[in-house]
């Protein structure tokens, strides 16, 4: 299955899925209680940064499809060799990875898919 979101480069990709799996968590948070921002500020920081994106995605792996583990590795490969503010290199290239499979499934309007994803996340994070 080839579509036009295997086409766009795999830091293309991770920018986007950025800011969607950023909207993600920044709703379910505002939905879950009405808090002071900076509570919601501090949960989301510690939702999106390299480190816990690093642990979702290790979390994620037995429950991608094949295609979606290819999509993650190009963006963990294609990370660019930048030193990492709050993680380790490694942290930071799976953590792209994660990114770039958000992005890869907007573009290609499975929300429903990111969903899924976002659910399983929210799990390991709130139990």
């Amino acid at each position: 299955m080839h579509n036009k979101a295997d086409e766009i480069s795999p830091l293309t990709l991770a920018f986007v899925g950025d800011g969607v799996y950023d909207l993600l968590v920044r709703e379910y948070l505002v939905r879950q209680a009405n808090r002071p921002v900076g509570e919601l500020n501090r949960i989301k920081v510690s939702m999106v940064n390299c480190k816990s994106q690093a642990q979702f995605a290790s979390k994620l792996m037995p429950n991608l499809t094949e295609h979606e583990v290819a999509v993650y590795k190009r963006g963990r490969n294609a990370a660019p060799k930048s030193t990492a503010k709050n993680g380790t290199i490694a942290e930071y290239h799976s953590a792209t990875g994660l990114e770039c499979l958000f992005g890869y499934l907007h573009l290609n309007g499975e929300q429903q898919r990111i969903n899924e994803l976002f659910n399983l996340i929210v799990g390991l994070v709130f139990g």
